[in-house]
């Protein structure tokens, strides 16, 4: 009996890692076997770019907050350690934009959190 071949899903997955690598450079865009390594290592980039995004976001959010919080002489840690003690359940994102873009109701939180 003759070996047959599915020439349909063979193609059809040569296909997907070479539309995969359009507008790579070169050959990484044309030849299936370099296109494959070159699509494999995008998606790992990719992959570990999504951790790093969010590990960048949230350095950012904390300077936001420390460079506001510093304007009434607090610093970050202090104002977060009083936040937790007040139990006032905020996350750094919300506080960031807070102490960005409305700074009178961020005045208003740090002298709830201060106040005996």
């Amino acid at each position: 009996m003759p070996r047959s071949t599915n020439a349909v899903s063979s193609r059809r997955k040569r296909k997907k890692i070479l539309k995969s690598s359009r507008g790579f450079y070169g050959s990484r865009s044309k030849v299936y076997t370099v296109a494959k390594n070159a699509v494999e290592k995008s998606f790992v980039y990719a992959f570990s770019g999504r951790k790093i995004k969010k590990r960048n976001f949230r350095s950012l959010w904390i300077q936001r907050i420390n460079a506001g919080i510093r304007q009434y002489g607090k610093s970050y840690s202090e104002f977060l350690n009083q936040l937790s003690e007040k139990k006032i359940k905020i996350n750094r994102k919300i506080l960031s934009h807070i102490s960005m873009n409305d700074p009178d109701l961020f005045k208003k939180m740090v002298e709830n959190v201060y106040s005996k």
